[in-house]
């Protein structure tokens, strides 16, 4: 994101890749810096990196990255936004008591962002 005086804003985010719509989404609080950020401008760029690799007998990490550069916006729609929560969630846990007691308690609480990519690169890169 552009932030305050033209300086760059970034910070790390999860994100879902949803196939059918081809969108990547994220969520975090309704209010705050990267909410108004964005609605001043919706041009934004998310990099997304894997663990790496180590080749046997070699100590250079190999990482794979991918830089997706898009427009983000709010999602509106309460329905979405349970389907991103919960696909969110289930990246990190299948305890499906857990995930009923987030979306009952903290749903109505959460923004949920669209990023509709344009452009991606990505590479692997061999540290050294």
């Amino acid at each position: 994101m552009i932030g305050e005086d033209g300086y760059p804003y970034g910070i790390p985010m999860n994100h879902w890749y949803c196939e059918e719509d081809g969108k990547l989404y994220f969520h975090g609080a309704r209010e705050g810096q990267k909410i108004d950020l964005m609605q001043r401008n919706d041009k934004v760029c998310y990099t997304v990196y894997d663990r790496g690799f180590r080749e046997e007998g070699e100590w250079a990490l190999h990482v794979k990255s991918v830089v997706v550069f898009g427009r983000i916006s709010l999602v509106a729609d309460e329905e979405k936004a349970k389907t991103v929560c919960t696909a969110l969630c289930r990246k990190f846990t299948d305890d499906e008591d857990y995930l009923k007691r987030e979306l009952a308690h903290a749903l109505s609480r959460v923004q949920c962002l669209a990023l509709t990519p344009e452009h991606m690169t990505g590479k692997l890169v061999k540290e050294s």
